[in-house]
């Protein structure tokens, strides 16, 4: 067991299988030495643990809760292309979209779940740039996505 999946489970979290996309698309690409994923969803077992907009079906702290799933999804594409989580020299870039109430303006504080998950994990390997946005909706009436960028060992 790699590092990385070892302080997983110190956190009593396990890495899921990868999420098969929705569409058109791969759940992770590998360029260079960079891995971008494509949004993940809070998908658990293949299904949406939660649907709604954030501030009107879904509290803030459980949207929190679901981008931490993000997160751990995001990772799990990650490891689909990179083999190995601990080849992760560290996340560069994370962006949350959060389905937000139209009078809901706490996306950052969302967003902090994946945030404080990537940190809990990688610790300074974990700390990132990042974007927090309200949108609308999300494909599956989710309540949040989140995509992330990482830079891998060469």
């Amino acid at each position: 067991m790699s590092a990385v999946e070892t302080k997983l489970a110190e956190l009593s979290l396990t890495l899921p299988e990868v999420v098969p996309p929705l569409a058109a698309y791969q759940p992770a690409v590998r360029s260079g030495v960079y891995v971008y994923t494509a949004g993940q969803l809070p998908m658990v077992d293949g299904k949406l643990a939660v649907t709604g907009k954030v501030g009107h079906e879904v509290t803030p702290e459980e949207a929190k809760d679901l981008a931490r799933v993000c997160a751990l999804n995001a990772l799990a594409a990650v490891k689909s292309v990179a083999g190995d989580l601990d080849r992760i020299a560290r996340v560069v870039k994370v962006v949350g979209f959060v389905a937000s109430a139209s009078d809901f303006t706490g996306q950052p504080g969302v967003v902090n779940g994946a945030s404080e998950l990537l940190a809990e994990v990688l610790g300074d390997k974990g700390v990132h740039a990042r974007s927090a946005v309200g949108v609308a909706v999300l494909p599956l009436d989710a309540p949040v996505e989140v995509e992330i960028q990482v830079e891998l060992e060469p």
